[in-house]
């Protein structure tokens, strides 16, 4: 096997010749398209970068919104709470006030009712003493000055008519 010279000086003429056609027109669009490539792929891993982020933040947001509206939740029910027992205290107090005004009108009405009777069992006892002191005098038909004055202070005393 023998070494032709010719034939590497015409390999290496060929390949220095290739690689200055690829170097000028092939090399130069391959490598262009291939840092668009890595440009496309380092702005899509920078926005997914910044959508985790935005994504870490608003999971943030939301958490405190929902503290927030617990707090909020947790402070209404408290008024409420507050709020009712204030209502059931005034309810009761009227209740009381109400009960104290029944009663005092029923004890007025049961003493008016009690007066009322009372003047009218003593009118009758009037009426029935005048009957009684009639008869007496009709049976008694002198006119004794002692019992005129038995019978006025009879009147008088048991609150009948003079």
């Amino acid at each position: 096997m023998s070494f032709v010279w010719e034939s590497s000086v015409l390999a290496i003429i060929a390949f220095g010749i290739l690689y200055f056609l690829l170097n000028k027109y092939a090399f130069g669009p391959l490598f262009s398209v291939m840092e668009k490539r890595r440009e496309l792929v380092l702005q899509q891993m920078n926005e997914a970068a910044q959508t985790r982020e935005q994504a870490v933040s608003y999971v943030e947001e939301q958490k405190q919104a929902l503290q927030t509206a617990r707090k909020e939740a947790l402070e209404i029910i408290e008024q409420s709470r507050q709020t009712s027992s204030k209502q059931t205290e005034q309810l009761i107090d009227q209740a009381k006030v109400e009960a104290s005004r029944i009663k005092d009108e029923a004890v007025r009405d049961i003493q008016n009712e009690k007066n009322k009777a009372v003047e009218e069992l003593r009118g009758e006892l009037g009426a029935a003493s005048v009957k009684i002191a009639s008869k007496l005098l009709q049976k008694e038909v002198s006119s004794d000055p002692a019992q005129e004055a038995l019978v006025d202070q009879y009147l008088k005393e048991v609150g009948g008519r003079s």
